[in-house]
């Protein structure tokens, strides 16, 4: 069954898939391929997702391990402020539209993050399974999906789900599945359902009791209000 850091290892794992897409992106442009204002504008949006993930960590899993391993977040809240002085790199080399130190500082950042989530993975998130109990992990897996926006939510769908693999989004869509009144899992579902197209087929194959208003395809004009403040607030 899927736990509540399943979700942090899923989010982790976009992350990852959409800095070596960002990556690739900015070494072509450096090589004289057109393209890299797109590239620049997806990064704006990932490192937006960043930091809601970020900030979301300090609150409430950094907290949760202090009780049980104190003194070892403050490295991982130190690696938090080096992504952002990395960030602030690529945004000069931007701002001075100079396409090889874009590729450099594109490059840098991913390295950097790469080595932050392969540490968070083996070390953070393993002591907050072996020392934290489930609901208090929910607990902080809701604080953590509370720093995104309301009406945020279906941008961070529609970029999350196409960069995660078939166990990844397995595994997310049974979290919310568990945690989710209905109609705010029906809505999520169906952005879901809008985001990969014909590979939510596999995930209803996985999932097979999710229910036939979930696996319609939305209207583009389907409105999520509602249960956007649901999902954005979830708490176990």
């Amino acid at each position: 069954m899927a736990g509540p850091i399943d979700a942090v290892v899923a989010i982790h794992n976009a992350f990852r898939a959409d800095m070596a897409i960002i990556d690739a992106a900015a070494l072509d442009a450096a090589r004289g391929k057109p393209g890299l204002e797109a590239t620049v504008e997806r990064f704006r949006f990932f490192n937006e997702v960043l930091e809601w993930h970020a900030h979301g960590e300090e609150l409430a899993i950094f907290t949760a391990l202090e009780e049980v391993a104190p003194s070892v977040a403050e490295a991982y809240e130190k690696d938090h402020r080096g992504l952002d002085a990395a960030f602030d790199g690529l945004s000069d080399a931007v701002s001075a539209r100079d396409a090889l130190e874009t590729a450099r500082a594109t490059a840098a950042f991913k390295f950097h993050l790469d080595l932050h989530l392969a540490k968070e993975d083996g070390h953070v998130y393993g002591l907050i399974q072996e020392r934290v109990s489930v609901p208090d992990q929910a607990n902080a897996v809701g604080v953590m999906a509370g720093q995104v926006p309301q009406d945020r939510f279906p941008d961070l769908v529609a970029w999350m789900y196409p960069l995660l693999g078939h166990d990844d989004r397995e595994n997310m869509t049974r979290i919310w599945q568990q945690v989710m009144p209905a109609d705010a899992f029906t809505a999520a579902i169906r952005l879901v359902h809008q985001a990969i197209g014909d590979d939510f087929a596999e995930l209803a194959r996985r999932i097979p009791d999710l229910t036939p208003e979930t696996q319609t395809m939305p209207d583009v004009g389907l409105s999520v209000s509602g249960a956007t403040a649901e999902v954005a607030g979830t708490r176990s």
